[in-house]
């Protein structure tokens, strides 16, 4: 009996395990079938572990095939009507930029050129998001993403489509993120009969500030979703070329600002105040050696105070100094112990000029998460680019410490973050973004929807079969062990 009771209860503890995580709202099944087929390592670039681990077994990741396939979406792509169409859609995204969260009429596009294709989708999520769907119905799901907001910046480049609102411009390249997805759309719309699943078009609000994928998360368009690629357009790669890296490719990023309160007082009698200047002036030089002194070298970090506001009047001390910045980290750890020193620093040199201080990290408005590429799925964005626009369209490219929040969904589900180049200098287009010269060769667009479409298709062919009959036998184990369980309670 006791041996009975024994071997009932290893079965059982796993699924009260799975039951409790699940039913307490901590984890969603999908989301723990799907992490228990997937994994990967954070193991150095020199020594990764790429496997595809299935029922307890480990194989090689799948290669990508069907050259015909990859040929007739590279053909769909360049079509002259479809290579103007993709521009048009650029272009009237461009002349009508919106920022974070009033992406209106950016919104009502989309959806008109959704509706012409007879697609289906959602709206809204995270105020003017949109999800539309592509394929059976059914999994396995896997998502791409583009964001839809601008900048506010006056745009300085002189062209027949420039931006007709003035101080607001698309200076990160978004329209060119919407007209290359809604132009995948096209494409995998084409050849729907092939899909063996389903593809998710995200097209999110609010990256530049908001984070906009923390709320279409919230709002559920990752449900059922088993993984989720995203491009954007860099000037430092040359037209059409695609360009990506696996593990850590852009820094988490965080802001702080920090209020230094002193007493106010005749600057000609320092004894009668408590001067907040110094304390600000201490902690900033602190906070300079938090990466020096602290960091190790090969990990790379920022601290940069970008602000400091005072007092006005030249003859009195003020009540109070506030000062801020940014920082960031390639990995969490990182970043976390970063915030927590900032914080450190700034009270404890309060403290030491006889000043308080308070410290503020905007979590819930711009607080982003490392961008780590998932090495599988970034090796199938890789086989894909490479089968598609052939070895010389492809680079290796280095981390940067930019942040994107994108990163958020990576958190949740194994996701591919690419670049795809834009850079022609007979045009022009060789400014960062951000910039007001910021402009793009529209070359790239047809390049771009064709690289998507491709990695959706392929991701569903290459994957599905394996996640489907993953979660078939994961649910028919889960179920042998409940009755076994209920056999014995029963009796």
């Amino acid at each position: 009996m006791a041996r009975d009771l024994g071997g009932v209860l290893i079965l059982l503890v796993p699924v009260l395990l799975f039951v409790w995580r699940t039913g307490a709202g901590g984890l969603d099944v999908d989301q723990f079938l799907s992490r228990s087929i997937l994994e990967f390592s954070s193991s150095s670039a020199a020594t990764p572990q790429r496997t595809w681990k299935a029922n307890g077994s480990r194989n090689s990741l799948p290669m990508v095939g069907d050259e015909d396939g990859m040929e007739e979406i590279l053909r769909l792509a360049r079509r002259p009507e479809a290579v103007e169409w993709v521009k048009g859609v650029r272009r009237r995204i461009h002349e009508h930029p919106e920022l974070a969260y009033e992406e209106v009429e950016t919104g009502r596009l989309i959806m008109a050129e959704l509706e012409g294709m007879s697609l289906g989708y959602r709206f809204p999520l995270a105020t003017t998001g949109i999800v539309a769907s592509i394929g059976t119905g059914e999994p396995p799901f896997v998502a791409l993403r583009a964001d839809m907001d601008a900048l506010p910046i006056q745009e300085a480049v002189e062209w027949k489509f420039k931006s007709k609102v003035p101080g607001k411009m698309h200076a990160c390249g978004h329209d060119a993120h919407v007209a290359m997805l809604v132009g995948a759309a096209k494409i995998l719309k084409a050849r729907e009969h092939l899909l063996k699943g389903t593809v998710k078009l995200l097209f999110q609000p609010a990256e530049e500030a908001g984070i906009g994928a923390k709320r279409m998360i919230e709002d559920g368009a990752l449900k059922g979703v088993e993984a989720i690629f995203a491009l954007h357009v860099s000037h430092e790669l040359p037209t059409s070329v695609i360009g990506s890296k696996a593990g850590p490719l852009l820094a988490g990023c965080g802001f702080f600002k920090a209020e230094i309160r002193g007493s106010e007082g005749p600057a000609g009698n320092m004894h009668y105040s408590v001067d907040p200047i110094l304390a600000a002036s201490a902690a900033v030089v602190s906070l300079q050696n938090i990466v020096s002194r602290e960091a190790n070298p090969l990990d790379s970090q920022v601290v940069s105070v970008s602000t400091v506001n005072g007092g006005s009047n030249l003859d009195s001390v003020p009540e109070s100094v506030t000062l801020g910045g940014t920082f960031r980290a390639f990995s969490n750890t990182s970043f976390y112990k970063l915030r927590q020193r900032i914080k450190e620093v700034i009270i404890t040199q309060a403290s030491v000029y006889r000043c308080t201080a308070s410290v503020h990290f905007f979590e819930n408005e711009g607080f982003y998460p490392p961008m780590v590429n998932n090495e599988i799925m970034y090796e199938h964005v890789k086989k894909v680019a490479i089968s598609l626009l052939g070895p010389k369209n492809y680079r290796v490219v280095s981390p940067l410490m930019g942040a994107e929040d994108f990163s958020f969904y990576s958190e949740i589900i194994p996701a591919a973050f690419y670049y795809i180049g834009v850079r022609n200098e007979s045009l022009g287009s060789i400014h960062s973004a951000h910039s007001p010269y910021f402009m793009i060769d529209e070359d790239s667009l047809p390049v771009g929807a064709a690289v998507h479409a491709a990695i959706a298709e392929r991701y569903l062919s290459e994957f599905g079969e394996i996640i489907v009959n993953s979660k078939k036998a994961s649910a028919r184990a889960i179920g042998s062990i409940k009755r076994k369980a209920n056999e014995y309670l029963d009796g």
